[in-house]
């Protein structure tokens, strides 16, 4: 059988309510998922019960789901994100702005990025202020526009340019941070 006719057969049956189709798409797609959760929450607790809501939502509105709209991933991966957003906004985002002492002037050398590993960049990502993790991740990984951002996080646009601005800073000052070590340093 095709991985696409698996994939269809695993989406007729979660269509139909079927608890091994719905155990095989978990067992599919969890790790996408729960790397989304993550990313957004920045704790392995928070993101566990995200993915949990995520797969009730997903479960619940699966007959609305319309393969000529979209890929299953996509449509599973956007309502993660607004379930983590949701997730968030229980706990009110900070979007305070941090007092930052910054030369625009900063590099980070490829090198010092290729030396890390995935975790440690995930870590990277993860320690931002709350506001600024997520605003980086829509805007840098999920490819929202800064209009989009703002209507999803009920923030005004300029705030949105603003957290990335600031994430993307702080960023750059882990990153030389790293570099200027060589070696990864704990962060939290």
């Amino acid at each position: 059988m095709t991985d696409q006719l698996k994939l269809d057969h695993i989406i007729e049956g979660c269509r139909n309510g079927k608890a091994n189709s719905q155990k095989a798409l978990v067992n599919q797609f969890s790790g996408l998922l729960y790397s989304i959760c993550l990313r957004y929450l920045g704790d392995e607790a928070k993101a566990k019960d995200c993915l949990q809501d995520s797969f009730i939502r997903i479960f619940k509105y699966f007959k609305n789901f319309d393969g000529s709209k979209g890929s299953l991933q996509s449509w599973m991966r956007k309502i993660t994100v607004n379930v983590a957003l949701k997730t968030l906004n229980k706990n009110k985002l900070d979007t305070t702005p941090l007092s930052l002492d910054y030369n625009d002037k900063m590099s980070v050398a490829p090198d010092a990025v290729s030396k890390m590993s995935v975790d440690d960049l995930m870590k990277v990502v993860q320690s931002l202020p709350d506001g600024y993790r997520q605003v980086f991740n829509l805007s840098v990984i999920e490819g929202y526009n800064h209009r989009e951002i703002a209507e999803m996080l009920g923030i005004q646009e300029v705030t949105s340019r603003s957290n990335l601005s600031r994430a993307k800073q702080l960023l750059r000052k882990k990153l030389i941070s790293f570099q200027n070590s060589e070696s990864w340093v704990k962060i939290n």
